[in-house]
């Protein structure tokens, strides 16, 4: 069985913890029965000899299969992990997403993926990545009674994303220590505004609106400030055609939405400026995970 899962964007300025979307670049990972247990990794992480020791993917999938079976069985694990680490593109949650729903098709169980995404949140308490990581598209989400509640549109091809990826990792952990205590009224109610109106634009595919909606008085400029460069790549960005620009998730990586005819002018301009950083034009995926078979 082989199984492929997004990464995501989440938060998108102002729609802090709960929006996110889904984009097309995809971690592939492949599960034989075997007689002895092995992992194999290619591509992000294949370097890092922990990750073989002990694998979040391996140790999800495990715990999930043997409350479906009830014992453990071996298998083979062969990763292609295309989603960079610590970048805000989702990676941990496309671990997540992909195991639970890995071991319910391993253990013959089928499975809703509004079941998979509430199970997910037992590993992430936030569904802003795990549920476009799921479902695909935009989503917008609310966690209720332990379950997450999602309204999910999806994302016309003619926008894309124009992607700044830089070399230094920003841990989520770690940001979330810059974040103020308490917010004053007025900022709170910015960030509510503005994170319904962005939901509302996805919605009724009114894109070029989404250029009103990026505002956030919360967390961005804060995270930003660990890697300054992110100011500039913003300002690029929203002079060279970008209709939305935003931090992907705690960052480090930048999220650039555009109409697709700029998208190649924007990536040039940016890479151009920033060599150092790796920039990629991404589709948004509007399927979620999905089992290859």
């Amino acid at each position: 069985m082989d199984i492929i899962v997004p990464a995501t964007s989440a938060n998108l300025g102002p729609g802090f913890d709960s929006l996110g979307l889904a984009l097309k670049l995809h971690n592939q990972i492949s599960i034989t029965p075997s007689k002895i247990a092995s992992i194999a990794i290619s591509g992000e992480g294949s370097d890092k000899p922990s990750i073989l020791k002990n694998n979040a993917f391996v140790n999800i999938f495990s715990e999930t299969f043997k409350r479906l079976v009830g014992k453990n069985e071996n298998f083979k694990f062969k990763f292609q992990n295309n989603i960079p680490f610590s970048r805000g593109l989702g990676s941990s949650s496309a671990v997540i997403v992909g195991a639970i729903a890995a071991a319910y098709e391993m253990a013959g169980f089928k499975a809703s993926r509004d079941k998979i995404l509430d199970e997910s949140l037992f590993y992430e308490n936030h569904p802003d990545n795990i549920s476009p990581a799921t479902h695909g598209g935009f989503t917008a989400n609310i966690v209720h009674e332990n379950r997450v509640i999602t309204q999910k549109c999806e994302i016309s091809d003619e926008i894309c994303a124009v992607v700044v990826i830089p070399n230094s990792p920003i841990s989520t952990e770690k940001s979330r220590t810059l974040l103020p205590k308490a917010i004053r009224l007025a900022d709170a109610v910015t960030n509510i505004s503005h994170a319904a109106f962005i939901a509302s634009c996805f919605f009724s595919r009114r894109y070029d609106d989404l250029k009103f909606g990026a505002k956030d008085t919360i967390h961005e400029a804060a995270r930003m400030g660990i890697l300054p460069e992110l100011f500039e790549v913003r300002e690029i960005a929203l002079k060279n055609g970008a209709i939305f620009s935003t931090l992907s998730g705690s960052g480090s990586s930048f999220l650039n939405i555009i109409f697709r005819d700029c998208a190649q002018d924007l990536k040039q301009k940016l890479q151009s400026k920033f060599g150092e950083f790796r920039v990629e034009i991404l589709e948004f995926d509007n399927a979620g995970f999905q089992i290859l078979g």
